[in-house]
């Protein structure tokens, strides 16, 4: 078998079980703003823009891309609305890496 094929599925792996820790347990813990302004802590927003208006639909789903991709457990808990979340999700998906996709989307069949 191809060492390099190997090492892509592990790398894969990793990165689904660091998306997987920290899911909430389901999308009902996600109680995050739903209207206004928003700053996102340098830990999740490390590089650019920080602050977004949840009433501007494309800083919306830049805020939901950034935190799906760089927040912990507390923060997607924090920032995110289940309600936002499931109306966003069929664009959303599409902007997201496929592993935090299909970690989402086996976590939470009613996102699919």
């Amino acid at each position: 078998m191809d060492p390099q094929f190997n090492s892509s599925a592990s790398v894969a792996e990793l990165l689904r079980a660091r998306y997987a820790r920290r899911l909430p347990s389901s999308l009902m813990e996600l109680a995050g703003p739903v209207h206004g302004r928003v700053e996102l802590p340098l830990h999740v927003a490390w590089s650019g823009l920080r602050a977004y208006d949840l009433d501007r639909p494309r800083q919306c789903m830049s805020l939901y891309r950034t935190v799906l991709a760089e927040g912990q457990r507390d923060d997607l808990v924090a920032f995110l609305n289940r309600d936002l979340l499931l109306a966003q999700w069929p664009d959303l998906r599409t902007l997201i890496s496929r592993h935090i996709r299909a970690v989402w989307e086996e976590a939470f069949p009613e996102l699919v």
